[in-house]
């Protein structure tokens, strides 16, 4: 019963050649989906009920197996990143506070050391004032010196040296 003639190009029928004679000599397909037999396990008792009603067997499209990923892991994934992340933020917050009052003390510290180094420079200042100076010389028994005196060398350069003081010594 199987006749591979195929019908004329013209899509006329030929009384050799009917649907089922085409059918059994392609694969079974619609557009570019391929079809299967309904029924696998048991085509030989089909195809004879077929033949005896004189129909074809039902095709059915065969479609993908569908791909489903498992939900329960996607969710914990879901949930651990978003505890994470407020973990995180938390932590990121705390250590932001900590160092704003660590950075107030260091100011305060810096203040206190400018005041300090200000008070230190004008106390060295005063004590270097030639007023102070003379009077830091008198209590430890220093005299001013009269007219210094000229050493000329014999090179030719001239040396000034502090002549004796004229005070008292006590």
């Amino acid at each position: 019963m199987n006749v591979t003639t195929l019908p004329p190009r013209s899509g006329g029928r030929t009384a050799a050649g009917s649907k089922r004679a085409i059918k059994a000599t392609a694969p079974p397909t619609i557009g570019a989906t391929a079809l299967k037999l309904e029924d696998a396990a048991q085509p030989k008792r089909r195809v004879a009920q077929a033949d005896v009603a004189g129909e074809q067997p039902r095709l059915r499209v065969a479609p993908p197996a569908p791909v489903r990923a498992p939900r329960a892991p996607f969710v914990a994934l879901v949930l651990v990143l978003v505890i994470a992340g407020v973990i995180g933020i938390l932590v990121l917050n705390t250590k932001i506070a900590e160092n704003a009052f660590r950075l107030h003390d260091l100011r305060a510290e810096q203040n206190s050391l400018d005041l300090k180094q200000q008070r230190l420079e004008r106390e060295l200042a005063r004590k270097e004032s030639p007023g102070e100076l003379a009077a830091q010389a008198a209590r430890n028994g220093l005299v001013p010196s009269r007219t210094p005196a000229f050493i000329v060398l014999p090179d030719g350069r001239e040396v000034k040296m502090p002549g004796p003081g004229g005070g008292s010594r006590g």
